[in-house]
């Protein structure tokens, strides 16, 4: 056999193979209800951005005819203002593991973690205990933070040196906590990896050297089983407009597990977190709980569209969902190693399934030029410097012919040199 021949054999069998897989999930329904999800775009940036729902259309046109057009003003004492905490609760419970009055939704992911961070700072008694703990290969916003933090506070950052195409491990954290550690700051899913750090022993490292943590959960709420409150985490931050579908922008959340919320003070005090919010009076009493960690006025429009995925996650169940992003992954990087490999591309995402979550890297020169041409063509990963490409999968609403067709246009643009049109003779067979 030809190398031509044997190269077309093993793109016919890979289409069939994601033929075969698409037949075979048990969520592939799922994807119906997502807006686009019937078109030919493939879209590998769930992780990024999720798509709509085709129920937050309804959704959003009742609340602006019948609750903020028929309501008015009523709409805040009648359920506008219980929001944050209800719909944090559902969060909690369908994919924080996170028992009630734990999680609300507020904020950015920016401010959410800049109150978690501070409120745990403020919460270690000991003056010893003087360091906070970051890695080099955390997302931005997290390591800005904790140097502001740390300036204001005169404290030390202790840095744990991250391989960029791996993420945290719980003997890193051991060796850099220790008497003087007071909060360590960490991802459960490494940005740009996609590395999948071990919650649960992290957090019982952390709280063996007296320390207290708070997680970013970012890309990891929403694609992997999450069991917060069995592991005692601490803290929690996450944003919603990724595999929660909340629309660009749409708030954060923040989860305090319930031994710390009892005196505990978050430093951005608001009318919102006052605990008579209406009585305007003077001086502040935080409200009771995690609605303590309210500030300004909440985003209900914000918060409409998370809710359709929220239901539908509680329906399909988070178990389920993990699965599906561990086939979507191997998939991925089965395609990489027959289709990519082959044209200088390397992997920067560990191999192990149990080790990722719901997002591949791949790294090669060319990456920083194609993405502009890929999008053109209807082909959606992100690029991230300095030559990686992004491949996220976003369970619910990603089907593996997609995957095939996206990363077979990233193979025929390489074919092409880099950047240029794909050669004549598609690669992609579906």
């Amino acid at each position: 056999m030809t190398p031509a021949a044997a190269a077309a054999q093993n793109r016919d069998a890979l289409l069939q193979r994601a033929r075969e897989l698409d037949a075979a999930d048990p969520l592939a329904a799922c994807r119906d209800h997502f807006i686009g999800a019937d078109t030919d775009l493939a879209y590998l940036d769930g992780n990024s951005l999720g798509r709509p729902l085709k129920r937050t259309v309804t959704d959003i046109s009742s609340f602006i005819q019948d609750s903020w057009g028929g309501r008015l003003i009523r709409g805040w004492d009648e359920h506008w203002l219980e929001l944050p905490q209800a719909i944090g609760d559902q969060l909690g419970r369908a994919v924080l593991g996170a028992a009630a009055g734990q999680t609300i939704i507020a904020d950015s992911t920016t401010v959410v973690l800049y109150k978690l961070i501070r409120a745990a700072v403020a919460a270690i008694a000991d003056p010893a205990r003087t360091e906070i703990v970051l890695d080099t290969e955390n997302f931005p916003t997290d390591r800005y933070l904790v140097e502001g933090i740390a300036r204001e506070e005169g404290l030390t950052l202790r840095w744990i040196h991250t391989d960029p195409s791996a993420g945290v491990t719980v003997e890193q954290v051991r060796a850099a906590t220790g008497p003087a550690t007071a909060v360590v700051v960490l991802s459960q899913i490494a940005y740009r990896s996609g590395f999948l750090a071990d919650l649960p022993g992290i957090t019982a490292a952390v709280h063996a050297a007296g320390a207290l943590v708070v997680w970013d959960l970012c890309h990891s709420a929403g694609s992997v089983e999450i069991a917060l409150d069995a592991a005692e985490v601490d803290f929690a931050a996450g944003c919603t407009y990724k595999y929660l579908n909340g629309g660009p922008g749409s708030p954060a959340f923040a989860y305090v597990n319930a031994r710390h919320l009892p005196g505990l003070q978050q430093p951005i005090w608001g009318w919102m977190g006052r605990k008579d919010a209406f009585e305007m009076g003077p001086g502040y009493e935080a409200a009771d709980g995690i609605r303590g960690f309210l500030s300004g006025t909440p985003a209900v429009f914000g918060m409409l569209a998370m809710r359709g995925t929220l239901d539908l996650l509680e329906e399909v169940g988070m178990a389920a969902v993990r699965e599906k992003s561990r086939l979507l992954t191997a998939f991925a990087v089965e395609l990489h190693d027959a289709w990519l490999a082959p044209a200088g591309v390397e992997l920067a995402t560990p191999r192990e399934p149990e080790l990722r979550g719901s997002h591949i890297t791949v790294d090669h020169p060319a990456f920083r030029e194609m993405t502009a041409a890929l999008w053109a063509a209807d082909v959606i990963p992100d690029f991230r410097a300095p030559q990686g490409l992004r491949i996220g999968l976003s369970p619910l609403s990603t089907s593996f012919t997609e995957v095939h067709r996206g990363v077979a246009a990233i193979r025929e643009r390489l074919d092409a040199g880099h950047s240029g049109q794909p050669p004549e003779g598609s690669f992609r067979q579906d």
